[in-house]
């Protein structure tokens, strides 16, 4: 059953219902062409979107490539640096034991040297001169300690060249790790494509990174450590070379200095040999002239003691004449005779005993310019020369134990260091000092 509202609808003419359908129609048209035209639209923009994505994943790997073929060269440039480091601390190294060697050596020169003086010490009177041996022994103890303070300074650079070049090995290590590290990501990177597994979407991933740098930074710092790497190295070479100069001139000066030194003490042992052998003579002769001295002066006592008879003689004689009588106590020519003779026997036992006198002490006039050496004279002086003969041996003696303690010297000579001990680089203070007056 139909039913029947109340108001009626609203009712459409035929053109109405025409033009409706119509532009139902044109509408619908419409849409599917713009539909069309989205869909070639889309198409075109996978394809276009889909070379793209091809070309930037290639041109992605091309720089990744290339990023790690920049980093393989860095990675051979800082590899061959840090071979070159590696080599030079430990050429350094040698020179600087070397060194250390050769200023361990000078301490066999100082003991040497400074034993010599001790030993000089020991000369006694007259003898204790300060003579070219004494002199040259000083200078070589002062030279010693020079090229010890040389040597000492040379050590101490190398040892702070050496910690330079350790640092710039850590540098050029780190370096190297880190190259290492990020050709290792980026082969890693390389090695991904769309279909491996371990991809995935990650969140921010277009943010800067805190530390960044640019590839001009990221190749100056490489630039740098190479570069001061090589600075280094060259500073090392110098060194060594300064430490092989100054061990060579220490060679020659120590050498030509010890030549000098056995030199003076051979030519003062000579001296003294010489001063030996003339109080050796001088004593002979004055003990020859002591003996001929003793025997003048028996022979002077026996023929003073030959004139006391004739004297006797003569004053029992004038004596007795005293006894004649009366007028023939005659003052005649034997009275003069006799009294001549007694005259003349006390002059000659006055002479005598002067003579005797005079050879038994000294007698100076008074310009000091002559003098007369009496038996006691010769004696104290022959008592002197012999105290100045056993000084000079005692000199000969020790200038001869300085020759021997100078052999050391020649039995081991600064050239082998091979017996020598290294000196630690904490005996930088350790040297010798030896006051010279």
């Amino acid at each position: 059953m139909a039913t029947l509202s109340g108001k009626p609808g609203l009712r459409y003419s035929v053109s109405d219902w025409d033009t409706r359908n119509k532009q139902m129609s044109d509408t619908a048209e419409q849409w599917r062409h713009i539909s069309h035209e989205t869909r070639q639209d889309g198409r075109g923009l996978c394809i276009e979107t889909t070379c793209k994505t091809s070309w930037d994943e290639i041109n992605s790997s091309r720089r990744l490539s290339d990023r790690i073929w920049d980093i393989s060269r860095w990675r051979e440039t800082l590899e061959s640096c840090a071979k070159e480091v590696d080599k030079e601390k430990d050429a350094l190294t040698r020179g600087k034991e070397e060194t250390e060697r050769a200023l361990a050596a000078t301490m066999v020169s100082l003991e040497v040297a400074v034993e010599c003086l001790t030993l000089r010490e020991g000369r006694c009177g007259n003898e204790l001169v300060n003579d070219p041996v004494e002199a040259q022994l000083k200078k070589e103890v002062k030279l010693i300690d020079g090229l010890q303070q040389m040597l000492q300074q040379r050590i101490d650079k190398a040892f702070e060249q050496l910690c330079l070049l350790q640092e710039a090995r850590q540098q050029l290590t780190q370096d190297l790790q880190n190259k290492i590290e990020a050709q290792d990501i980026d082969l890693s990177c390389l090695s991904l494509n769309v279909t491996s597994p371990d991809i995935s979407l990650k969140p921010n991933p277009l943010c800067i990174p805190i530390g960044s740098t640019t590839p001009q930074q990221w190749e100056q710092f490489s630039q740098n450590n190479v570069a001061r790497a090589q600075e280094d190295i060259q500073a090392s070479l110098q060194l060594r070379e300064d430490m092989r100069v100054t061990r060579a001139q220490l060679q020659n000066e120590l050498e030509a200095q010890r030549i000098a030194t056995e030199f003076a003490i051979r030519k003062r042992t000579h001296q003294l040999e010489q001063a030996c052998n003339e109080m050796n003579w001088q004593l002979k002769s004055t003990q020859d002239e002591i003996l001929n001295m003793e025997n003048d002066i028996r022979s002077l006592e026996d023929d003073l003691q030959a004139k006391m008879a004739p004297l006797k003689l003569v004053h029992t004689r004038l004596e007795n004449r005293i006894k004649r009588p009366g007028v023939d106590l005659c003052r005649d020519e034997v009275q003069f005779g006799l009294v001549e003779e007694a005259k003349q026997l006390e002059a000659t036992i006055l002479a005598l005993k002067q003579k005797l006198a005079q050879a038994r002490s000294v007698i100076m006039n008074q310009c000091l310019t002559y003098f007369w050496y009496s038996l006691q004279a010769l004696q104290l002086h022959q008592a002197h020369m012999g105290e100045d003969l056993s000084q000079k041996q005692d000199a000969l003696f020790l200038e001869q134990r300085n020759l021997e303690t100078r052999s050391r010297l020649n039995s081991a000579p600064f050239t082998d260091l091979s017996s020598g001990v290294i000196v630690p680089l904490t005996n930088s203070s350790g040297r010798h000092n030896l006051e010279l007056t």
